[in-house]
């Protein structure tokens, strides 16, 4: 409905992680099942690089159709706790919006493992308090949520933002990868870490 990016995540091992499933109506939400299943994949986890409504509109059916529950940094218990009332503010009507329950919290520097590959965590604060990062470095891809976008940031004026430390955050944490990171955004098209060092403007 935003035009969210959700990722489905898998080897040769068939096991599988969702990040940020934000699929709203049935025909998305038959499509990422379809492809899961078409490709005999069994999902491990579900993660969420943060806990702003349009990341969540699909939690609760992976929760129930594969039963794993959304795994999130542990600052962000109140912006999840807040997601429904944060969706009729942001689209003026009441949409459906269902919380299942929260499954492990982590935190920064935690490594989530699946099949053969481990994603390492990035606390990336600002656009939320517990917005994090997924680097996965031997692949050299970084699924950044809402904290970076090709040539530009996530926005900071919801309730919990800091531009400053958003900033601050991508500069001292993101920007120090390998300039071939392929980075992955929760909107929009993927980037690399270094045309964003290079360009972003938000980050000179």
């Amino acid at each position: 409905m935003i035009e969210e990016n959700c990722y489905v995540l898998w080897d040769d091992s068939h096991e599988a992680v969702v990040v940020d499933c934000g699929a709203f109506y049935p025909e998305e939400r038959k499509a990422i099942a379809d492809f899961i299943a078409d490709n005999g994949l069994l999902v491990k986890r579900l993660l969420q690089t943060h806990a702003h409504f349009d990341h969540l509109f699909g939690a609760d059916f992976i929760c129930r159709t594969y039963g794993v529950r959304p795994e999130m940094h542990r600052a962000e218990a109140d912006t999840y706790a807040a997601a429904a009332e944060q969706s009729r503010i942001f689209m003026h009507r009441v949409l459906p919006l269902t919380l299942p329950p929260v499954g492990p919290y982590f935190d920064d520097g935690d490594d989530l493992a699946f099949g053969h590959h481990v994603l390492r965590v990035i606390h990336t604060p600002g656009h939320t308090p517990g917005g994090v990062c997924f680097y996965e470095a031997d692949e050299a891809v970084l699924f950044s949520g809402d904290s970076l976008f090709h040539r530009a940031i996530g926005r900071c004026d919801l309730p919990g933002g800091d531009e400053t430390s958003l900033m601050d955050s991508l500069k001292q944490r993101v920007l120090t990868l390998p300039d071939a990171v392929t980075v992955c955004p929760g909107h929009g098209d993927c980037t690399t870490v270094g045309e964003e060092r290079r360009a972003n403007p938000y980050l000179q």
